[in-house]
């Protein structure tokens, strides 16, 4: 057991974090100081909000960034609650990317992405650290116009290429995993009752403060045909409400607009769980007319999930008093 899957899960699992998290640092890194620009100029109302958060996210590729950098941003009175009311319905749907991009099964290119990421790396070390920019005919200035975004793509690109790579460690361990009589005994409990899947999505969620590695795990389960969809889709819900938790720590001695914010976080993901836990099989059905894809499956039900909450909850974001609460 320890070399079929604790090794495997666990190098992988570590690969997968640190892709994320080379990712998420050369992206925040490239956007830099504009970021709050465009989050206090572009979210006078939800509707504005929930395409900036969308679009955020989406870059950033983690929903619990921009939702820290909001909560952030009101604390230090530099944003308003209300304003951050369609922002957090946006993150819900920009986190959906990374896990429509694992879900079509990229594994194979993860290793020529990491030999061209590393490829442009080095190139931006020959041009830059090496002082060959005079020799190509550009001033110090423009080889730095030049070097930085490349080096930021490389990086991005290399932080991808790990999150394929320990998706198929992951995806790897799948038919040992399959065959533990715990994970019998899990399924048996989980096909009982959907908040048993839902627990263990909060719970591992919670743990490892990432909803994309859990469900890139239950992904890879469910492709290898260890996962039934309806208990994944379950997971999934959990995943979402785990991902809060970050949110709330964040929020944690700060002002009461910021716990606010945290609060709104909280009770979107908690009642979008809720509404849609005894739909479980019916988001699964929808999921399966769109791709035959286990995979895929599992992914496109956390975008319908994910779209369709924020969507039905965009409306109270125009209520007059909620609208009015903590604005000063």
């Amino acid at each position: 057991m320890l070399n079929t899957i604790i090794i495997p899960m666990t190098l992988g699992f570590i690969l997968f974090l640190l892709g994320m998290r080379a990712m998420e640092l050369a992206l925040q890194r490239s956007v830099g100081n504009r970021l709050q620009f465009v989050l206090q100029k572009f979210t006078s109302t939800p509707l504005r909000g929930l395409l900036v958060g969308t679009a955020t996210t989406a870059v950033l590729q983690s929903s619990t960034a921009v939702t820290v950098i909001a909560i952030g941003l009101v604390n230090a009175g530099l944003l308003t609650f209300p304003r951050t009311l369609g922002l957090i319905l946006g993150t819900n749907i920009g986190t959906c990317l990374t896990t429509e991009l694992i879900g079509m099964n990229l594994n194979r290119l993860g290793w020529p992405l990491l030999l061209l990421a590393l490829g442009l790396w080095l190139a931006t070390v020959i041009f830059g650290e090496l002082g060959l920019g005079p020799w190509l005919g550009r001033g110090r200035k423009g080889l730095r116009r030049f070097v930085m975004p490349l080096r930021s793509l490389s990086v991005v690109l290399g932080g991808f290429a790990l999150l394929l790579i320990g998706i198929g460690l992951m995806q790897s361990v799948a038919p040992a995993v399959q065959s533990t009589k715990f994970f019998h005994e899990f399924l048996a409990r989980a096909e009982v009752s959907v908040l048993w899947g839902m627990a263990a999505g909060i719970v591992l969620t919670a743990m490892v403060h990432s909803s994309a590695a859990v469900i890139g795990i239950v992904m890879g389960l469910a492709q290898s045909g260890a996962m039934p969809l309806p208990i994944g889709i379950a997971i999934v819900l959990g995943a979402n409400v785990g991902t809060c938790v970050t949110a709330v720590i964040a929020a944690l001695g700060g002002t009461r607009a910021g716990r606010f914010v945290a609060l709104s976080h909280v009770l979107l993901n908690v009642g979008g769980a809720a509404l849609f836990a005894p739909f479980a099989a019916e988001l699964g059905a929808a999921a399966a007319w769109l791709t035959p894809s286990p995979a895929g499956q599992i992914a496109h039900a956390q975008t319908l999930f994910n779209v369709l909450s924020s969507l039905l909850a965009l409306p109270l974001c125009y209520l007059p008093r909620l609208r009015k609460l903590t604005s000063a």
